[in-house]
Formats: structure tokens, sequence, C-alpha cells
């Protein structure tokens, strides 16, 4: 009898039906089930598991359909003889013993590794405070509009631009949804040879520190800032330029004369949240011309900002290209989509999509194809218009429920209306790491800020709280919750 091969801990986020057959197929694949013997008939394994006889019924007639299994006449089920033997080759590599493995941290010519990176716990969603950013309530997110774009990519209309490699090409659907719907609300207008699609903001900013920096670059950033594009250019060993961050954004000074890059968050800094000045703008483009350096804006959540009179993005009064324009769909649509964009001078997309062809040649151009056709079905407008609500409620609730529980730690008295966080000052005495160790062990998660500061010695009693995925109606407690582990402290 076979029937102590099949022993499956059912996972509840999947369906039944699928993880049996999966079952069934690995025992098939790895040759475990004999080629003589026949398989538990339907009503004996609808037992065994727990599950309907139809089930079965159904699994066994789409094995049959598909050549796994054949059915035998008064006898059942059997493995068919095409998938019995299994792919693996033998090498006996257990009896050859390693002598010499190479030393790898020996032919290391960089250690990203070893650099600090903001720390996110995979299983966030079993906290019942998450205060992280990035990430989203996924009961919000319109399944049935994006399946509705998935099922329109696959008919024989649409699925000819994605099944076949594009080369170094982006869907031209996608580039013109971006050119023409997304891009003028950002006051910026583009030829279509002037945008590429990428893999979200961090890719944008590896090929352009890739093609752009070496150890002779000098790039500013805002400091405190975006870990990641400080990390990006370090790789590169480009120098790096702290920039003070105060409530007008990035300040703008002498000290940015001498770089050749200056890398900003202008509409809501990462990680505090203010908006750059309109004053402060145009004092960075002036310069940006007189000083010869080039701007690289990081537009990231400009589809999500509430607020009713936004300024323009600076790439729309650029008039001597010296603004690279960076745009992402990860926090309008989905952090897991991963779907950015560039926009800048023509003969810079070429070097970078050249560069990027060697890399990963394009994006999943069945992504960008389903994406193009959520933009122009109009799902994306429907759901952004609902997302900003959303947002903009829990913005408030949070505001309330910080200077009810935590009055004194707010940094700025005007949060953008575009940001899903808030930055917070603890006393000084006050270690938010040992803060957020405590409030995990509490349900609670938090983000230390030390990260996002460049200084040799950053100051350790900052931190994070995003609201974006935590439900609206838990703000309010969770706040409490995080102030009784501060009294702690």
């Amino acid at each position: 009898m076979l029937d102590h091969h099949f022993h499956i801990e059912f996972d509840p986020e999947r369906t039944l039906q699928d993880q049996i057959r999966e079952c069934l197929v690995n025992l098939i694949l790895t040759g475990t089930l004999p080629l003589d013997e026949p398989l538990p008939s339907s009503r004996n394994l609808s037992k065994k598991l727990g599950v309907s006889r139809n089930t079965i019924v159904l699994i066994y007639e789409n094995l049959v359909a598909t050549g796994f299994i054949e059915a035998h006449a008064r006898k059942g089920f059997f493995v068919s003889k095409n998938f019995h033997n299994p792919e693996n080759i033998d090498t006996d590599s257990d009896q050859n013993p390693i002598i010499a493995a190479p030393s790898w941290s020996n032919r290391f010519q960089k250690n990203p590794s070893n650099r600090q990176n903001i720390v996110k716990p995979n299983d966030w969603q079993t906290f019942e405070y998450p205060f992280i950013y990035g990430q989203i309530q996924r009961e919000f997110f319109p399944l049935e509009q994006w399946r509705d774009s998935v099922r329109k990519s696959m008919s024989g209309k649409w699925n000819k631009y994605w099944i076949n490699d594009m080369v170094d090409s982006d869907d031209p659907l996608l580039i013109e949804q971006i050119r023409t719907r997304l891009l003028p609300r950002r006051g910026v207008y583009a030829e279509a040879s002037e945008i590429l699609i990428t893999i979200g903001t961090q890719n944008s900013l590896y090929l352009l520190a890739n093609l752009l920096c070496s150890s002779k670059t000098r790039v500013a950033m805002e400091n405190p800032g975006f870990r990641d594009a400080l990390n990006i250019f370090s790789l590169f060993d480009s120098q790096i330029q702290k920039q003070p961050v105060d409530q007008d954004g990035i300040t703008v000074d002498n000290h940015l004369d001498d770089c050749d890059y200056v890398y900003i968050t202008p509409s809501t800094q990462v990680p505090t949240g203010v908006e750059l000045s309109k004053t402060r703008r145009k004092s960075l483009l002036d310069k940006a011309v007189k000083q010869d350096f080039v701007i690289i804006e990081d537009d990231y959540d400009a589809e999500i900002n509430n607020k009713i009179n936004r300024q323009p993005a600076i790439k729309a009064f650029d008039r001597n290209n010296r603004v690279i324009y960076i745009g992402s769909m990860s926090k309008s649509i989905s952090p897991g989509i991963r779907v950015g964009f560039m926009v800048a001078d023509e003969e810079l997309i070429t070097e970078v999509r050249a560069l990027r062809r060697l890399m990963y040649r394009h994006p999943p151009v069945n992504i960008q194809r389903q994406l193009s056709l959520f933009l122009s079905l109009g799902y994306y407008d429907t759901y952004l218009r609902k997302l900003r609500v959303i947002n903009s409620s829990k913005l408030q609730r949070m505001i309330e429920a910080v200077n009810r529980h935590l009055p004194d730690m707010m940094t700025t008295q005007n949060v953008s209306q575009g940001a899903t966080s808030v930055w917070l000052e603890a006393p000084n005495h006050v270690n938010t790491e040992e803060v957020a160790w405590l409030a995990a062990r509490n349900s609670i998660l938090i983000e230390p800020g030390a990260v996002h500061f460049s200084n040799e010695n950053p100051p350790k009693n900052f931190f994070r709280l995003g609201f974006s995925a935590i439900e609206t109606h838990k703000i309010e407690p969770g706040i409490a919750a995080l102030k009784d582990v501060f009294d702690n402290f």
C-alpha cells in the first residue's frame, strides 16, 4: 500500500486541490511511487486526507489529462512510464570529500552584506500593531480588477506583446500610459524615448550609480535620508556629501558647489516627511546650472500625495536636462509589483537601457502589460482615489494619537499629506533600538531611526511609524500601547 506517502500539512492560505496535486506530482517526479502498484482509490485517498471524494476525482482526471498518470480499466490509476524516472543525475558527490573550496571572502571585491540596512521582519503581518513602512493592507488591493487585467493580457490580442523576448524594449502601452497619464500630473512632459521601465526605485538608482559613479564622483544626499540610496552610491565608491534636512527640506548651500549629483526626495522627504519648499527648489535648479551638477529627483510617492495644491515635480521646471526623474508604482499600487520608471535626457536613457540589457534585458513584460491594462482601463485611478482617502484618514488618526500619547515626540508641525509614515524624536537618553525590541515583545512593530543617518555616530532617539499596513481602528490603541513601552525608559 502507498498510503504512508500521503501525509500533507495543509496550508489554509492555499486550495486543497492545489496542495494535493502538488504532493502527487512531487511523488511522481521523484520516482517515489512504483509503476506496478495502483494509486489509492479516490475514496480511500479522500478519507485519508479528510477531503471530499470529488476533489480527488478532479485531481486524478487532471493528472491523466496532463500525462502524469494513466487509467487502467478495472485496475485503477498508475504512474505513467514517461514520468517515472527522476531526472536527477547521480554523481556520487557524497563520496568526494571537500579538499579545496574557494575562500570567497578573499575574492569579494565588494561586501554589500556589511552595509547597514533597514530591517523589516518577514512575519510583520503577525504583529497586532504593525507600524511598518512600505507595506499595504492587502484587503484593500483591487484583486478583481487586477485579475481582469491579467485575463485580458492572456488573450490572443495582447499575449503576443509579452510571450516573446523584447530584447531591450519596454511595453509601448505602459510607456504611453506613463507618458500621457502619470507624468502630466506632475507637470512632466516627455517623449517615449526619454522613459525607461525599471524594477523599482532601488533598481533605477543602481543603474544610474553603475553608469555614472566612481571614486571621483561626489554625490550630495539628504541626512537623514534613504538608506538604500546611500548604500547604492557608496557601493560604487562615490564620495558622499551629507546635507542636513530641516522643515523646508534639504539645505541648499555652498556645500553642493563641488558635487556631481544631488539625490533628493523633495515631495515627501525620507524619512522626515517634510516637503522641499518652492524657494529651495528654484535655488537648487539655479545652482545645478551654475555649478554644473545633476539632480536625481526621487518622486516615489507622487501618486498618493493628497495635497490640494501640490507642487509640480522639480523636473517640470527643468529646461536644461539637469534633472533625472525617478518614479515608482510600489507605493501607489503594491510593493510586490516592483515596477518603476526613469525619465531623463534621451542620451542618458539610451545608455541606461544598454546597461539594463546586460543585467536583465527588461522587466517582465507580462507584468508590464498587466499594469498597462490596469492603468488604461481606469482601475488604477479608482483604486488611487480610494487609497488617498484611506491614507488621509489614517494620517489624521496618527497625528491625533501621537499628539495625545507621545505629544513631545513629533518632529514637524506639518506632515506632508503624501506621507505614509511619521518621523518622531524620543528624549535624548532613549535608544529606540531597545524600544523596538521591547515593543516587538508586545506585538508592536516600529522602525528605529538611526539607520537613516549617514553620521559616524548617528542619534539613537529617532524612530519612524508607518501606517499604510495597520488597520485604521488599531492606530489609536497601538500608539497608546507604544506609550506604555516608552514609559519603561
